[in-house]
């Protein structure tokens, strides 16, 4: 049980759970305040427990809420991570590979075949998914885009489509219902790349009048430990002109942005982070916050508002004075990657304008957390109650470690149904309301 101790004056929701559908005890705090009292940083506290991926056994699937279904949407996929869906309902899904330890590779796939065999032999590409019949399940597919340097972001604004290699912003001529991209693309802004613990993933979301696009770069170490000058323009949302011109930092001190999305009620951009590590099971808190422009969010000197990390100490006083706490905790070291606002018709009404996040699950906490789909309640614009869990069962056996995947993007689709790209396991779920 997470244990946060706030003044009196704090601004708290607390949610107790015993929810026995999700098989889960939690309590989960949000709080907006500068007083947040988090535990004290013990770097002799850290401890490691990495995830061993098993894979999902034939007819199982995650569990959601009474009421909800979920089905396999595609199956057979190397590391799915991101998705989006055009107009004409298109769904792409990209496939990245990034290095994995041993312990977080499947040992069998459900199919029986091997990583090689999977997908058409290889990640690092873009799968175009359709459902013309709209059953819930994709029955073609097509390799839409291929031989990409670990893509995650995609974007597609008029007869263009962007794709975020993790070096650099690429934008290929597109034709709506188009199932290859033949044509050469152009790359429009360099990108730094490498650096701490697979923070390669690069983001993109547009503005509404498509006027501007936002790249989120993570940090390129835990907490600058290889100097800050290796730092420039990460741990950022960069904000580019279409073509790639007119750069400027949106949002920065974000060590790991990777889900943004829009405010459908304020029309702010909205980002979850994934925060440090070595301090503790229960620092720092991953979160998800709108993004002010041009302001700073702590990283590296402090966390979760003026809290200054040990390691930092001292370092940078004007800016630790000036950093805005963000809305919402998600946990510690959740790995919260995906992030969709529904906006749908299809599920119960509790969900309009809340917020649903991937949580890819932990490796620097004592024990499993993350490894589901959260969701955050919104009223008006702002978070309403805790995080809660959505959708679980992602854990086989949480002594051992076993997983049978982990959850990364998630896409509310037209028709009010969820995507939610499972990388390990190399499955599209998709999560539908049975409507009476």
């Amino acid at each position: 049980m997470r244990k946060y101790l706030l003044p009196a004056v704090a601004v708290l929701f607390l949610s107790c759970k015993e929810n026995k559908k999700h098989n889960t005890s939690e309590t989960e705090v949000i709080t907006k305040t500068d007083t947040l009292k988090l535990p004290a940083p013990n770097e002799k506290a850290s401890r490691n427990k990495f995830s061993n991926v098993i894979g999902w056994p034939a007819g199982k699937a995650p569990t959601a809420p009474e009421g909800f279904t979920v089905t396999r949407f595609a199956e057979n996929i190397k590391s799915p991570r991101n998705m989006i869906q055009a107009a004409n309902g298109d769904v792409f899904v990209v496939l990245s590979n990034s290095e994995r330890t041993k312990t977080e590779k499947i040992k069998n796939d459900i199919s029986g075949k091997s990583d090689a065999e999977v997908d058409g032999k290889s990640a690092n590409r873009i799968i175009l998914y359709r459902d013309a019949n709209k059953d819930g399940v994709a029955e073609s597919s097509s390799v839409f885009l291929d031989n990409l340097n670990q893509p995650y972001g995609m974007l597609i604004i008029k007869d263009q489509f962007y794709v975020a290699h993790t070096d650099g912003l690429w934008v290929y001529p597109y034709k709506e219902g188009e199932t290859k991209i033949t044509k050469p693309g152009k790359k429009i802004v360099n990108l730094p790349a490498g650096g701490y613990n697979n923070h390669w993933t690069r983001n993109l979301i547009a503005n509404k009048d498509q006027s501007k696009i936002y790249i989120s770069v993570g940090s390129g170490s835990n907490v600058g430990e290889n100097g800050m000058e290796n730092e420039v323009r990460r741990a950022n949302i960069l904000e580019v002109n279409p073509d790639g011109s007119g750069e400027k930092i949106y949002g920065s001190g974000l060590r790991n942005p990777v889900g943004m999305s829009w405010n459908p009620v304020t029309g702010e951009l909205w980002t979850v982070v994934n925060e440090r590590d070595e301090l503790g099971d229960e620092l720092v808190p991953d979160y998800l916050t709108s993004v002010k422009k041009g302001q700073f969010y702590g990283w590296p000197y402090s966390y979760f508002g003026k809290n200054e990390d040990p390691r930092r100490k001292g370092e940078k006083p004007d800016l630790v004075a000036k950093t805005i706490v963000p809305d919402v905790p998600l946990g510690s070291h959740t790995a919260s990657l995906g992030l969709a606002f529904y906006i749908g018709n299809q599920f119960p009404e509790k969900y309009k304008n809340g917020a649903f996040i991937g949580q890819h699950g932990s490796w620097n906490h004592s024990s499993l957390v993350g490894y589901k789909v959260a969701f955050v309640p919104f009223a008006k614009g702002k978070a309403s109650g805790a995080y809660q869990p959505f959708l679980t069962g992602f854990i086989a056996n949480k002594e051992k470690g076993d997983v049978y995947g982990r959850p990364v993007g998630v896409l509310q689709i037209a028709d009010g149904s969820l995507l939610v790209a499972d990388d390990v396991s190399g499955i599209v779920w998709r999560v539908a309301h049975n409507k009476k």
